[in-house]
């Protein structure tokens, strides 16, 4: 399996950058996320409907799962998990949306793991049947190729067959409307994106360079991607 890792060491203003989007998601953000960006951005701007990223959560989580920026947690809370006790890992720099996913999923007794994906992740021997990246590659700094570090980041940490799988806003480009096209630039001016020229071609070729039986299909302006790790 061949990979073009690039380097993990961001230079200050993408560290800068990364800070930035972690810390726009506090407690009123937080509270307002599921109805505000799920419910209404993702379907109304976006325009893709939360229920489908929900049926690919349903069709890609394993029972041994680690999810990184989970948000508030609502997709691991509906997500049809194919074990009734499922293993959860949690993992994000921000320490208020880690508290706020662990207690709506706590029925699960998830791991929680303050820590930043572009750089080793403390996992020990922990091993995951499935990965989860929902809706955090466009808040990464900068370009496709180096965003893919998070990939190479948790392969050490798969189970041979385990799912890498998300989704993520697209960059500029014919699939945004005139109204998104303008949130997407507000976003990007404030640092809680960073995806302007992210494309689907581009993150296409980083999964293909790591994985096999990859998917990446664009619902509106998001792209749904999917992807197995060699060896089952």
């Amino acid at each position: 399996m061949e990979s073009n890792q690039a380097q993990t060491d961001l230079p200050e203003s993408g560290e800068a950058r990364v800070q930035t989007a972690a810390a726009f998601y506090r407690r009123p953000m937080l509270a307002a996320y599921d109805v505000f960006v799920l419910g209404m951005v993702s379907r109304f701007m976006w325009r893709c409907p939360r229920g489908r990223m929900l049926a690919h959560y349903n069709r890609q989580a394993g029972a041994s799962h680690l999810d990184i920026g989970p948000g508030t947690g609502w997709f691991l809370n509906k997500c049809r998990f194919p074990a009734e006790s499922p293993l959860i890992t949690l993992l994000d720099l921000n320490e208020v949306a880690l508290a706020t996913a662990a207690h709506r999923i706590r029925r699960y007794r998830p791991e929680v793991l303050t820590g930043d994906a572009f750089k080793p992740l403390a996992l020990g021997t922990a091993r995951f049947d499935s990965v989860g990246m929902n809706f955090l590659l466009h808040c990464l700094p900068g370009s496709m190729k180096r965003k893919a570090v998070v990939f190479d980041q948790v392969v050490p940490f798969l189970r041979p067959g385990a799912r890498v799988f998300g989704s993520t806003v697209l960059g500029d480009g014919p699939h945004h409307t005139q109204r998104s096209t303008k949130l997407l630039a507000k976003l990007n001016r404030s640092g809680v994106f960073n995806n302007h020229d992210d494309g689907l071609e581009d993150l296409d070729e980083q999964l293909r360079a790591r994985f096999t039986d990859v998917e990446t299909v664009r619902y509106g302006a998001v792209c749904l991607f999917a992807a197995r790790l060699p060896g089952a």
